[in-house]
């Protein structure tokens, strides 16, 4: 049983640094004090629930919660929900809890389809207005007469129907009397506007599909653009924060909202987005990674998901200081995972116990060590400069494990570790000398035998002799046997969204982002830790039991992140 006066937990402080200020806030921060828009600041984090949320969504989730707890304002929950082919109740229900787990309470949960009566509304009223028609041309002729950067767009035939006749044809179209895509309702603005989104945008569009909360009740559906900023206006929302790709979105957003007649609208800044090494965020990507059987699902703990993240064995405190240090930027710009890394690093050492675990085990023999003896030491859960406390009692005696890898027999130049003749320090335990090695039929080394000095206890020798290499170790007699999953890089290329023409994303897929180890030993105090919880594996990694995997006798531990190994570092120069 361990000994701990603090035991660590999700719960347990963490050293997250304080918000800084970036452009958005700053702005904010005017609006604030001007009292621009006549009421508290609002934001809102708008999620379509086709999917489940990613890393980059939770830069966001940060961006919106943080400002509108900074600023005592409030921040809405809104699902983005005017899609019914892709969209579900079970991804609302996952980004529900990804948000909660993140640390982050919304003050009004709400979705653009309950909206869709008013929305309809005003698509009559544009109608009424002459600034929306209904075109019957096909998508693919609306596509082409669009026009180019720099080639102005030709109108539709269709685009001087007089309003009674448009006003007709929609609301046969919300009767359901055509079907898919024989109309669209696109708004009346400009065909050589120069920017190609404002050339008379679709509104509405007729889909004859069933809505996950709506039912059949709806055949025509508003796009994005429609939908969002009036959504925004309608719950009374300050800042619209979105990410730099839709920044000539905002011309037609501030179009739809003045048009319909609200005042002190709100107010759209891009931002840029996170690209994040060795990754894709792509929601339509990590799908087809799910579909296609690559991952094991939207939790699998490669996939760059909260979900996946989360039972990986990253916590929420990583995540969102992760998302301070990258701040909010102008201009999207690439971020290695090494920064991730060093943030989830960071986070778990100030909270996560230590123990000593062997994943590749070798056996080894202490010869002089009396038979039938066991040795308890105490060894410390925390380093000396993590302000927790506790040891645990480590079983020693005569047969133990040690790594595979910290053992060579004819070992080369600044190889510290074991070796024949060779002094090593037992972490917490004692100096031994290699004397003998023994091999199977194959030719392989499959036991070390060893002397003890019985003066070291603890690893330090009373003559003061100096040794260089520490390993760690477990008993052969006490250990648990568990499963371990090496999770690494899902892409072996930095940048897989930027393969070459013609090349399929899916061919830059890392063939060792998961290596499974079955038969590690683990020390006897893990033995009655619950599924969830972290350990750092001393000069190994961060791991946390599987929460839907391991139990009581069939122990699965997946690697969170690894430690830099220093031997490592010398075979790689």
């Amino acid at each position: 049983m361990r000994s701990t006066d603090h035991r660590a937990s999700p719960e347990a402080p963490s050293r997250e640094a304080p918000p800084r200020r970036d452009f958005l806030r700053e702005k904010v921060a005017e609006d604030a004090a001007s009292g621009r828009f006549g009421r508290p600041i609002h934001t809102r984090f708008p999620p379509e629930p086709n999917g489940f949320l990613h890393i980059g969504h939770a830069k966001s989730i940060c961006l919106n919660f943080g400002v509108a707890r900074e600023f005592a304002g409030r921040c809405n929950l809104r699902f983005d929900d005017t899609n019914p082919t892709t969209e579900d109740i079970r991804y609302v229900e996952a980004i529900r809890d990804d948000v909660r787990w993140l640390g982050f309470t919304w003050d009004d949960e709400r979705f653009a389809s309950d909206y869709f009566e008013r929305l309809y509304e005003i698509a009559e009223m544009l109608v009424g207005a002459g600034k929306a028609y209904v075109d019957s041309q096909s998508e693919e002729a609306i596509r082409e007469r669009r026009g180019t950067v720099t080639v102005p767009g030709t109108p539709s035939p269709y685009r001087e129907r007089p309003v009674e006749e448009n006003l007709g044809l929609l609301r046969r179209m919300r009767a359901g009397e055509f079907p898919d895509g024989t109309h669209v309702l696109r708004a009346r603005i400009d065909m050589a506007h120069p920017n190609m989104l404002m050339r008379d945008p679709l509104l509405l569009r007729i889909r004859h599909a069933s809505h996950y909360r709506r039912g059949s009740a709806w055949c025509v559906y508003p796009l994005y653009d429609f939908a969002h900023g009036l959504s925004d206006a309608f719950e009374g929302i300050t800042h619209s924060f979105c990410t730099l790709e839709f920044k000539d979105n905002r011309e037609l957003y501030q179009w739809l909202v003045r048009e319909a007649g609200f005042e002190r609208p709100p107010e759209q800044t891009e931002f840029a987005r996170l690209e994040l090494d060795y990754t894709v965020l792509s929601k339509r990507k990590l799908l087809r990674l799910v579909t296609d059987g690559h991952v094991t699902g939207w939790d699998d703990p490669r996939m760059p998901t909260i979900a996946g993240l989360r039972r990986r064995g990253v916590t929420p405190e990583a995540i969102r200081a992760f998302a301070d240090r990258i701040g909010v930027a102008r201009s999207d710009a690439r971020i290695e995972l090494a920064t991730f890394e060093h943030a989830v690093r960071d986070d778990l050492n100030m909270r996560v116990p230590r123990v000593m675990a062997v994943l590749r085990p070798l056996k080894l023999v202490i010869t002089n060590w009396p038979e039938g003896q066991v040795d308890m030491l105490d060894a410390p859960l925390y380093p000396h400069d993590v302000p927790l406390t506790g040891s645990r009692p480590v079983p020693f005696g005569r047969e133990l494990w040690i790594e595979r890898d910290d053992f060579m027999e004819d070992p080369p130049r600044k190889f510290f570790r074991l070796a024949p003749g060779r002094e090593v320090r037992l972490r917490y335990g004692y100096l031994v000398t290699c004397t003998d090695v023994v091999k199977n039929a194959a030719g392989e080394v499959a036991e070390v035998r060893a002397t003890y000095d019985p003066a070291t206890r603890g690893g330090d020798a009373p003559d003061g002799r100096r040794v260089q290499g520490t390993i760690h170790w477990v008993s052969a007699a006490h250990a648990v046997a568990a499963e371990v999953r090496l999770y690494d890089r899902l892409f072996s290329v930095p940048e897989p969204d930027a393969v070459p023409e013609g090349q399929d994303f899916i061919a830059s897929l890392n063939p060792e982002s998961l290596v499974t180890i079955r038969g590690a030993r683990i020390e006897p105090s893990i033995a009655a830790d619950p599924p969830g919880t972290r350990n750092q594996f001393e000069r190994t990694g961060y791991f946390m039991s599987d929460p839907l995997d391991s139990r009581p006798g069939a122990l699965v531990y997946n690697r969170t992140v690894a430690l830099r190994d220093s031997w490592a570092k010398v075979k790689d120069k």
